[in-house]
């Protein structure tokens, strides 16, 4: 992995200037460790496994260069695991419109399926999508789709790899694909509700393959530490640390995962002023903060905060969360110290931002991601890996052994049903 890393730049201006293909791995926009791991990880098998290959691998990081800095977990990780930030390929450093428009972009699609509106001239090119979420858009062949309801997209690229050769499974990729499982699956812990077995099995594997991995709850717990700590970042920072956009003809809203405590993050000093300028400077008429924190349990307790200077809607996101159904958030109203600011606290502890964005983009009017509305967009089903509506998860992780989940990828391989007959 290594190797393959610290070549992909100069790869890169290589087939750029032989005028050859280019094959291009890129995860979401948000850029978390699960998109930048499964981006990386998926890119390097590619590249080892693909008979005779005439493109280049090249996996890519969904945010400017200026952003990577606010992505603490994966600075750590990545940096624990001798994988140095100049070596990486950023938005900002390569240009998929000219490379579409010169015949020579390739492009697969990891942690989202959906392109955003600015992007959507490159569909065209997508030749591949691995993602964990529900499925929004149908896409036909010659596109490769697997979308599967696991907690991890790093799942899907382990169980991957672990079908190809076993040599192409080394000791970096196996680590950064198990501390990016541990850290999505908040430890494998069932309370939290983003775990299944198939991403317990592919821990418990990577452990097999390697076992002078770290404990799991040793990687975990830096992992966790790395993410929120947030020591030295201005709101703004914070705000823009993991922020998602939703949009209608009227209105754009931001949503953020802030990774503080609700009630410290409303004390910070100024806070009221950088809202207000945080929104101007991108044009939001409003923004949601997610506050989440954990105890020693890995338990979490979530917060909301909806921001907005225009009273009708503000009053139209607070309706939406506080009388949503499919899941609903159990919403306590805490004290605000503005008007223009509503702040709850979040009953339901397993209704993560996945599931709370559907809800925000139907208060909307059923549109998508900024850049434009996504057509007959149809707000998602609540994953079968979660824990709201009693789902098979409820009480505890069903047992599966790893050899379960080798079978059962054995066979959508050759192109059966998973539970047809041996």
């Amino acid at each position: 992995m290594e190797r393959f890393v610290l070549g992909n730049r100069a790869a890169l201006q290589d087939h750029i200037q032989q005028h050859q293909e280019i094959h291009v791995v890129m995860g979401n926009e948000a850029c978390d460790l699960d998109s930048a791991v499964s981006a990386l990880a998926l890119a390097y098998f590619l590249a080892q496994t693909t008979p005779a290959p005439k493109a280049a691998f090249v996996p890519v990081l969904n945010i400017p260069r200026a952003d990577f800095a606010l992505r603490t977990e994966t600075t750590f990780l990545l940096r624990e695991r001798g994988i140095p930030d100049a070596s990486l390929v950023f938005r900002d450093e390569i240009d998929l419109g000219g490379l579409h428009h010169a015949g020579l972009l390739s492009l697969t699609l990891v942690d989202h399926h959906v392109l955003p509106g600015a992007d959507a001239a490159l569909e065209e090119a997508v030749v591949e999508v691995l993602d964990h979420r529900p499925l929004e858009r149908a896409r036909g062949p010659p596109c490769q789709v697997t979308v599967e309801p696991v907690g991890s997209c790093a799942t899907l690229v382990t169980e991957r790899i672990l079908q190809g050769p076993p040599g192409v499974l080394d000791r970096t990729t196996a680590a950064l694909l198990h501390g990016t499982i541990l850290l999505d699956c908040i430890n494998l812990s069932p309370a939290a509700g983003k775990v299944t077995p198939r991403d317990v099995a592919c821990v418990s594997l990577l452990e097999e393959r390697f076992p002078e991995l770290p404990a799991r709850d040793a990687v975990f717990g830096a992992l966790q530490a790395a993410k929120f700590d947030v020591t030295g970042l201005t709101t703004e920072q914070m705000l823009r640390k993991d922020l998602k956009v939703l949009s209608n003809d009227e209105a754009v809203v931001g949503i953020s995962g802030v990774f503080e405590d609700l009630e410290t993050f409303l004390l910070r000093p100024g806070l009221l002023q950088d809202l207000e300028a945080f929104c101007q400077a991108r044009g939001y008429a409003g923004l949601v903060a997610m506050t989440v924190s954990f105890n020693q349990h890995h338990e979490p307790t979530r917060k909301l905060a909806v921001y907005s200077a225009q009273e009708p809607l503000r009053s139209t996101l607070c309706g939406a969360l506080e009388e949503a159904t499919a899941p609903s958030l159990l919403l306590r109203p805490l004290p605000s110290p503005w008007p223009c600011v509503a702040a709850y606290a979040q009953g339901n502890a397993v209704a993560t931002r996945k599931k709370v964005l559907p809800i925000l983009r139907a208060a909307l009017g059923g549109l998508g991601a900024a850049g434009g509305p996504e057509e007959d967009v149809v707000p998602p089903p609540t994953p079968m890996n979660s824990l709201v509506e009693e789902c098979p998860l409820a009480q505890a992780v069903p047992p599966l052994c790893p050899q379960d989940v080798l079978e059962r990828v054995s066979r959508i391989a050759a192109g059966q049903p998973p539970g047809s007959p041996k």
